[in-house]
């Protein structure tokens, strides 16, 4: 009995166990919110046809950089300023599968200047 008690069914000899679904957290982010929108519509339409379960996008706050700078190379004359600004989007998916089937996912086409991260939670 004391030989039985500490192991788990996955301990067992002989025995597989299919891998289970682990969370997969995709960030995608670019400065360009149709490509980021377009990105996030294909990879939940290939979960869907996958028959997994997605959470998202949820959209995170957009940063907004800013640089203000002189207009004049020299620095004489009327002080004149231009300003810039880079808005950054981001979105956030979670897929619960095996890692196997979202690189399956993932290997779609993805449109230029979007920026991909996965993380695997354990």
């Amino acid at each position: 009995m004391a030989a039985t008690m500490g192991y788990p069914e996955k301990m067992k000899q002989g025995v597989e166990v299919a891998e289970e679904p682990t969370r997969i957290r995709v960030t995608l982010s670019s400065r360009n919110v149709k490509h980021v929108e377009k990105v996030c519509a294909d990879l939940i339409h290939g979960a869907k046809d996958k028959l997994l379960k997605a959470k998202g996008p949820v959209r995170m706050p957009t940063k907004v950089l800013h640089i203000t700078t002189r207009k004049s190379p020299c620095g004489e004359g009327t002080n004149t300023w231009d300003r810039f600004e880079m808005r950054i989007h981001k979105r956030v998916i979670d897929l619960f599968s095996t890692p196997e089937v979202v690189k399956q996912i993932t290997s779609i086409s993805i449109e230029p200047g979007v920026e991909v991260e996965v993380t695997v939670a354990i």
